[in-house]
């Protein structure tokens, strides 16, 4: 497999950019709360955020703030960032420099999903496209502390993503393209099953776990193309005709 050509800070900030606007359009918004976070190219400890105070639909690439781990703006631009809001996302990145972006956000059916002891069951296409890539973190108030960052990173692990037990989902991705595609099939799974949970009484039907081993595989393949490639230029083009200040 070919290497694949070393990211610009342009192309991050465009795609962290278009991910903001598109997880305001879907509705995983929380006011001004929450984060999707990118690495930034020959920078290590480097990363990009949004800025304190806007809504994700007002988020640019140029509004994006630099900061480093502990959440401190980096840039010289002196905008707000949230630090407590960077807990999360300091931690992750630190832990996990072979992943460009970190995405936790307060999505309706990601919480839901997030109460239920059982977690995501192999109930849906989408459900088995994330077998075996989550683990689960449990609940302890406002990540704020480094002794629960720490057992956050370890749950984490080489994992794709965790649900925060009682809070909502968290994806990691080596592109942005990957981890917002595997929150988009994470809150579609979710959907999907707390629907039918909802409508059967608890009672729905699922996989088993060779069959949704299986279906995993059959969507990775040999692993050279990564959750994202396929489906991120045609999200690309329609922020650019929703949305076409989101590169400014």
């Amino acid at each position: 497999m070919s290497p694949r050509p070393p990211r610009t800070e342009t192309q991050v900030r465009i795609d962290l950019a278009a991910a903001y606007r598109m997880a305001a359009a879907n509705g995983w918004d929380d006011t001004i709360y929450t984060h999707l976070s990118a690495s930034v190219p020959g920078e290590p400890g480097h990363y990009l955020i949004n800025r304190f105070g806007l809504g994700f639909d007002e988020v640019t690439a140029s509004n994006l703030v630099k900061v480093d781990v502990a959440g401190r703006v980096a840039d010289g631009s002196g905008a707000r960032v949230n630090p407590s809001g960077f807990a999360i996302h300091g931690a992750v990145h630190a832990a996990r420099p072979d992943v460009e972006c970190v995405i936790h956000l307060h999505t309706p059916w990601g919480v839901a999903l997030s109460m239920l002891p059982e977690g995501l069951q192999p109930t849906s296409q989408w459900a088995m496209r994330l077998h075996r890539r989550l683990g689960r973190h449990p609940y302890e108030g406002l990540a704020l502390g480094k002794d629960e960052q720490q057992r956050l990173v370890a749950a984490l692990g080489t994992l794709d993503g965790l649900l925060l037990d009682n809070h909502g989902p968290l994806l990691v991705g080596r592109t942005v393209a990957e981890a917002w595609m595997l929150m988009h099939m994470l809150e579609r799974a979710a959907q999907a099953q707390l629907r039918a949970m909802a409508a059967a009484g608890g009672r729905v039907m699922q996989a088993t776990p060779e069959l949704a081993q299986l279906t995993y595989q059959q969507w990775v393949g040999d692993g050279s193309e990564w959750d994202g490639d396929l489906e991120w230029p045609a999200l690309l083009r329609r922020v650019e005709r929703l949305h076409p200040d989101f590169k400014h």
